[in-house]
């Protein structure tokens, strides 16, 4: 009997030039090899990832795409928003969906594509992007997990299409301090067509973005699109 091999989604190519971000090419979702990462959340093709799993065999984690975000000039102060002190996140909390994760922190790879959590099957954390703010400084911080494991349970954002606006998201912070976010949208988009600039480009205030792998396809073994959460700093 033939075996699907695991689905799953590359990381994205960033650089930044002129302090806007470019994409030179999103990593499409490719065939995992044996304990490769995936690092992903958001919902499968049909907006649940137990959807796709009941369908056709569990794809390994995904990897949503993720690059690095820069700031631009700041607005005039009397126009700008609250903003934290720079302070790296150590917990992401999501209580409408049940989620409680420490964040590893990633980088770049040498070939410019974004690191992944690793996940030899039990379940991988989600991680933050460090070359995004930290959570509540100005500028959107970037965050990405699996929306699968290898074992086939759901990942850290299996559930991230179940948050609807006004939702909280909690990012404990290593200074002691939390920072308290409220979801104000969730939007899917191709990997073809995926809206760089939106995602990742300069935003006035401190805010906060959780992205997965979606539209899993059972037939190819591949993850078609992103799932992405944007929330925005409590004031």
């Amino acid at each position: 009997m033939t075996t699907l091999n695991s689905g799953r989604c590359g990381g994205p190519w960033a650089t930044t030039a002129a302090g806007l971000l470019l994409l030179l090419a999103l990593g499409g979702c490719g065939t995992a090899d044996s304990g490769a990462p995936d690092a992903g959340a958001p919902a499968s093709a049909s907006g649940a990832p137990s959807a796709a799993a009941s369908a056709a065999p569990t794809p390994a984690a995904a990897s949503p795409a993720m690059p690095a975000p820069a700031l631009s000039s700041p607005a005039p102060a009397a126009t700008q928003p609250a903003v934290l002190s720079r302070s790296e996140p150590v917990v992401l909390e999501i209580p409408a969906i049940g989620v409680r994760t420490d964040l590893l922190k990633l980088g770049l790879r040498e070939n410019g594509s974004l690191e992944v959590p690793q996940d030899s099957g039990s379940g991988a954390p989600a991680s933050w992007y460090n070359g995004s703010p930290t959570p509540g400084e100005r500028g959107p911080s970037v965050m990405l997990g699996h929306v699968n494991s290898p074992s086939g349970r759901g990942g850290v954002f299996a559930d991230l299409r179940k948050l609807t606006p006004g939702a909280e998201i909690n990012v404990s912070r290593t200074d002691g301090s939390i920072a308290v976010f409220t979801v104000d949208r969730g939007a899917l988009y191709s990997k073809n067509d995926f809206p760089t600039l939106e995602v990742y480009g300069n935003t006035a205030g401190p805010e906060l973005r959780l992205i997965t792998c979606d539209g899993y396809d059972p037939a190819t073994g591949l993850f078609d699109d992103n799932y992405v959460i944007y929330a925005k700093l409590n004031a």
